[in-house]
């Protein structure tokens, strides 16, 4: 009768710790992937924190910041534009900034923020490409900004809702020549997108500034930096959940193997002091395509510093990127009278 006893408690006790297990896991889904959770928790402030922390930090670059924004500010004073909202395949309102060109130019860009990001802090690129005569736009990927969703995408479901971005540009634009720019989580979600194929050609580049090779190795390397858990087990668990729950699995959220279907030109940028994502995923990706691709290494520059670290060579590179590699009809302005003052 005692052995039967024992028995009943640990295999309760069992049980339990399953259950604890996958609460564990089901939270951490939502501490990562869930922006009101996550605020709920501190775990957007702290990994916010941890990621300034990581930064590097210079004068020169907090200088260039500073006036990047500065000019930015000023551009936006005689920017002309509207707010979009569009609904996403699954239900979700979604919200695009778009600027309009000064002419009737056929040059779009649109451009794609980063993880926890938002639409606002992508303007001083917007300001670039605009000043060459680019209509922009600019959107809140869902679940983040004034975009709805049910979890922040990691690149794989933003490839659906910027597809319809992309759309919604033809419509108003059957000509347009795009450009898709994208800052870390966005230039993931970027190349994504060039692994599709009911991708448009009206898409004729990509620019893919410190994107990560896949959603589910950038978690492995970050789950005891910004939540203090072990990634084995845990992650696999997490990823099934959010499977579940979400829809989508962490690990086909990869652009390593999206670009290697693509044939869109692409140019692929990371400072060489990254420590959020290394700088190794951009050589990974770079070796993957067989598309016409270059690499750009900016000395110095930590996560999404690269164009504030050094910007010449940064917009200098794009630019002559975009000359060589896109149709002739492409113009772009001299380099001095659209560089943010350094």
């Amino acid at each position: 009768m005692k052995k039967k006893h024992w028995k009943c408690i640990g295999i309760a006790a069992v049980v339990l710790l399953f259950l604890i297990y996958l609460a564990a896991a089901n939270f951490l889904v939502s501490a990562a992937l869930v922006p009101s959770t996550m605020e709920k928790l501190d775990a957007f402030s702290r990994i916010t924190e941890d990621s300034m922390e990581a930064l590097v930090q210079t004068d020169d670059i907090e200088q260039q910041k500073e006036k990047a924004w500065e000019e930015t500010e000023k551009w936006a004073e005689s920017a002309r534009g509207e707010k979009v909202t569009k609904t996403s395949e699954d239900g979700y309102k979604l919200v695009a900034q778009e600027i309009y060109a000064s002419s009737d130019s056929h040059q779009w860009a649109l451009i794609l923020h980063g993880y926890t990001g938002w639409k606002e802090e992508m303007y001083p690129f917007a300001a670039w490409y605009n000043q060459n005569d680019f209509h922009v736009l600019v959107p809140d990927m869902r679940c983040q900004g004034e975009s709805e969703g049910d979890f922040i995408g990691m690149g794989w479901t933003d490839r659906k809702d910027n597809l319809m971005w992309i759309q919604y540009i033809l419509e108003k634009d059957p000509s347009a020549e795009i450009v898709i720019h994208g800052q870390s989580m966005g230039a993931a979600a970027a190349l994504m997108l060039t692994g599709e194929k009911s991708l448009p050609d009206n898409v004729k580049a990509v620019i893919s500034d410190c994107a990560y090779t896949d959603a589910y190795e950038m978690f492995h390397q970050k789950m005891k930096e910004w939540f203090h858990l072990p990634a084995f087990p845990l992650l696999d668990t997490a990823n099934l959940m959010l499977q579940l729950r979400g829809g989508y699995d962490l690990k086909k959220a990869s652009a390593l193997e999206a670009v290697k279907k693509s044939h869109v030109p692409t140019l692929f940028i990371h400072g060489d002091e990254d420590k959020m994502i290394d700088v190794g995923m951009a050589k990974q990706l770079y070796e993957a395509p067989a598309c016409t691709k270059e690499l750009l290494i900016v000395e110095g520059a930590g996560h999404a510093q690269s164009q504030d670290k050094d910007p010449e060579t940064y917009y200098g590179t794009i630019q002559a990127f975009l000359q060589r590699n896109t149709p002739a009809s492409f113009v772009m302005k001299n380099p001095e009278e659209v560089f943010f003052d350094t």
